[in-house]
């Protein structure tokens, strides 16, 4: 093949790659002529459907702002479950857990002689207490649960249990002191109990110290 063949050769290439770059080039630029011509269309719609529009002189707006839900007390309720489904023994043998003291005091394993001491001398201020007088056995379960659960949970360090003498039961034996205790005993959120002393009501009630807990409302 000759040189000169080769470049018209050439040529005729560099001529059909040309006229190709032209093409793409035109057809980008319709293109983009018809975007911007949509664009006008979206722009001029809203006027050409309500016609001519006056803007107001002033903007006399009011702004509703409509408060977020409140999220569901989802933990909540499921504390609330767990404490009704929760089972407090009464046969549970509380007898080798309590310091065998004339008043019967309660301290976990690991928690030292002197936290009892202070309880009974009244270190901790008492922030709450629960009444179980005139409770069935099972309601007094119940609510003895739910009040430990809340106080707890409410950041409360030291409540009262006032649960009678017993004098008005059969035999005059306090019997829900003794379920009292072994509740108690059975609640993880219990640290320690000591008897009341007489002002706070002596045998009738108990001095009850609870874990530290994270302070939530509700």
């Amino acid at each position: 093949m000759s040189h000169g063949h080769r470049s018209l050769q050439d040529l005729a290439g560099i001529s059909r790659h040309l006229k190709q770059l032209r093409e793409q080039a035109e057809a980008l630029a319709l293109a983009q002529a018809e975007a911007r011509a949509a664009r006008e269309r979206e722009r001029n719609l809203f006027a050409l459907s309500v016609g001519k529009v006056t803007p107001l002189r002033s903007r006399n707006e009011v702004s509703f702002l409509e408060p977020a839900p409140s999220p569901l007390p989802l933990q909540m309720v499921l504390d609330e479950q767990n404490v009704l489904r929760e089972a407090m023994s009464d046969e549970f043998d509380v007898s080798t857990l309590l310091d065998v003291d004339d008043q019967l005091s309660f301290r976990r394993p690991g928690i030292g002689l002197d936290v009892t001491r202070k309880l009974r001398g009244g270190h901790w201020s008492i922030q709450r207490q629960l009444d179980l007088h005139g409770l069935r056995s099972d309601e007094a379960r119940e609510a003895l649960g739910q009040f430990i659960r809340l106080s707890h949970r409410t950041g409360v360090r030291c409540v009262r249990i006032v649960h009678g003498k017993g004098l008005g039961s059969p035999g005059r034996t306090p019997v829900l002191k003794g379920k009292v205790q072994r509740w108690l005993v059975q609640k993880k959120e219990v640290l320690a109990f000591v008897q009341a002393r007489p002002a706070e009501g002596g045998a009738g009630a108990l001095v009850v110290l609870l874990q530290p807990g994270k302070r939530k409302l509700f």
